[in-house]
């Protein structure tokens, strides 16, 4: 969320950051609406403090015997306890419209994010590793899968519908290994500490890292009013919500290996084979909270240790800054990196790494205070995968497939496969 002084005092750079996102200005609507908000905030303090004058004054008027004048402070003050409760609606109405239009801004990019309008604006940072050179065909995973009867989409559908997959054997043991590496590494060479996070989480907590209200379409929600969570940032970053933080203790870097929920509700036709994009999968989320001049040195580790997972795995794949067009509602400057996949030709995304600002330590009241400072201010949060897991099983498919449809196991993974080498047909 953006802070309303800021918008009041910055209108044009705002609207100039909402152009670069493709979006229409807002801050002469925001700004007339805040204004209404102050006029309503003051009259009804006006008023309070005219109350409480008036009730000081029929004391005063009693004493002197004023009756006349004690009777019609009385009468003041009666006719005040019937408006104020409309005052009061009033201001809360308007208090709760804007927030309600805060919370619906997206974040102002950088100065160095390139200005774009969709992927086609996203610029190459850099190109790690070559592309496989085989003597055999490339296959897709969900080919590869199949065949070796560890991959089973129908008996998924069954069960839950489309966007689902039952993963069996070694190709269930395969993608536990994934996420084991990952969460190893993590936290043993890259300082991050491990949690295991609820997976159901309330409003409060959705509306802190900006899925709710915009996005409530993409998620799924129970009976009971939680909502499971589409990614391991919602629960890592509300850790510290409500909390005010001692910059000495910052950064704070946490991980999870957990499953998320998404409905995909904008992807209809998309991916709608294999296992790409689905329903329910695992994912190594990395969070980080850290104070404003941290924040940007914090942004280019995390994609180093997300990066860091696909050379390890041996992987060729390539680092994108995403244009203004193609960035999250929330980011500030994303880098995504994208794996290639030799069955379909293409890179594909498979981490993204998010420099937040302190869009979502607004919107959580989450705050830190320097060692000698009296005032706080609020952190900075980043977000990134580290990796997705089904993905880069996927990528570990294509790209270790073998000439008669096994598939080697990459170096780091066999000791998480019991010293395994090669999946072979079941």
């Amino acid at each position: 969320m953006l802070d309303i002084k800021w918008i009041r005092d910055n209108p044009a750079e705002l609207d100039a950051a909402l152009a670069k996102r493709g979006a229409d200005p807002l801050s002469a609507e925001l700004i007339s609406l805040d204004e209404r908000r102050r006029a309503a905030v003051q009259t009804l303090q006006d008023m309070q403090s005219r109350r409480n004058q008036a009730s000081k004054e029929i004391g005063a008027a009693m004493a002197q015997k004023d009756t006349a004048r004690a009777e019609a402070l009385k009468a003041e003050v009666a006719e005040m306890k019937v408006t104020l409760p409309a005052k009061e609606e009033e201001e809360r109405q308007l208090t709760a419209a804007l927030n309600d239009a805060l919370s619906r801004i997206p974040n102002i990019p950088l100065d160095d994010v390139p200005v774009g309008h969709d992927e086609t604006g996203n610029v190459v940072t850099r190109t790690v590793g070559e592309k496989p050179t085989w003597n055999h065909e490339a296959r897709e995973h969900f080919e590869i899968g199949e065949a070796l009867g560890y991959m089973d989409f129908e008996g998924a559908a069954k069960l839950s519908g489309a966007r689902f997959t039952v993963l069996k054997g070694q190709l269930a043991r395969l993608e536990r290994a994934l996420g084991q590496f990952m969460i190893d590494l993590h936290t043993t060479e890259h300082g991050y500490t491990e949690v295991n996070p609820p997976l159901l989480v309330r409003d409060d907590a959705m509306y802190g890292t900006g899925q709710l209200p915009k996005f409530s379409e993409d998620l799924f929600q129970t009976t009971d009013g939680r909502w499971l969570i589409p990614t391991a940032e919602v629960p890592l970053t509300n850790l510290i919500s409500g909390d005010i933080l001692d910059q000495e203790k910052l950064p704070l870097r946490f991980t999870a290996l957990t499953p998320c929920f998404r409905s995909e509700a904008g992807s209809a036709g998309r991916d709608t084979r294999g296992m790409l994009r689905q329903h329910q999968f695992m994912k190594c989320e990395l969070v980080s909270i850290t104070d404003a001049e941290s924040a940007i040195a914090e942004h280019e580790r995390m994609t180093a240790c997300a990066e860091e997972v696909l050379k390890r795995l041996g992987l060729h794949f390539r680092t994108m800054t995403l244009c203004t067009g193609d960035m999250g509602f929330g980011a500030r400057k994303t880098y995504d990196i994208e794996v290639w996949l030799p069955g379909q030709k293409a890179y594909r995304e498979i981490s993204s790494c998010s420099v937040c600002g302190d869009f979502q330590g607004r919107r959580m009241n989450a705050r830190y205070r320097g060692k000698d400072d009296k005032a706080t201010r609020f952190v900075h949060t980043l977000n990134g995968s580290g990796t997705a897991v089904g993905r880069a099983m996927i990528a570990v498919l294509e790209n270790y497939l073998n000439a008669d449809g096994s598939v080697s196991v990459p170096d780091v993974l066999q000791p998480y496969m019991g010293g395994l080498k090669t999946i072979e047909k079941a």
